[in-house]
């Protein structure tokens, strides 16, 4: 739960800091957060979700902000798209480094020799692995195409 005290202490020095930006951006993290929190607690789950969750919600909200930003290049609406690039910032601070492509490569192939994998059918094991070690440091997009290409 360390990443959703980060997330709660930024919120507070926003305010303190009156950053507008930062503080609507953090708010819909916090947002997330708690909706999940909820969705867990219906599930039968007595605490709230745990920092690999977290960790899931701000990697979407990044990839949402980066399709909602290109579209909006696209519309010629330019002040929105740096609207959004500013919050991808924001939600950043709090993700891992992204592995670069040597790395996320490297990731892979260790990931493949972990689980044996021989074959295409093997492809869910290996993301499987790969979730549960780089989540929010891989972008999970451009990795699949990248194990199939190793498996295929």
């Amino acid at each position: 739960m360390e990443l959703r005290a980060r997330v709660n202490t930024a919120l507070k020095e926003a305010m303190k800091a009156k950053d507008a930006t930062r503080l609507s951006t953090l708010r819909l993290i916090n947002a997330a957060i708690k909706d999940r929190d909820i969705e867990a607690r219906s599930g039968g789950q007595d605490e709230g979700v745990g920092d690999d969750v977290v960790l899931g919600i701000m990697g979407k909200m990044v990839k949402q902000r980066q399709e909602s930003a290109k579209v909006y290049e696209e519309g010629g609406r330019l002040e929105l798209a740096e609207k959004e690039l500013s919050e991808i910032k924001i939600i950043e601070d709090f993700l891992p480094r992204q592995l670069s492509d040597a790395e996320a490569s490297a990731a892979i192939d260790a990931a493949i020799a972990e689980v044996g994998a021989d074959s295409i059918r093997d492809m869910g094991k290996v993301m499987g692995v790969l979730k549960g070690k780089y989540t929010g440091q891989m972008d999970f997009g451009k990795t699949g195409p990248m194990v199939k290409d190793k498996l295929g």
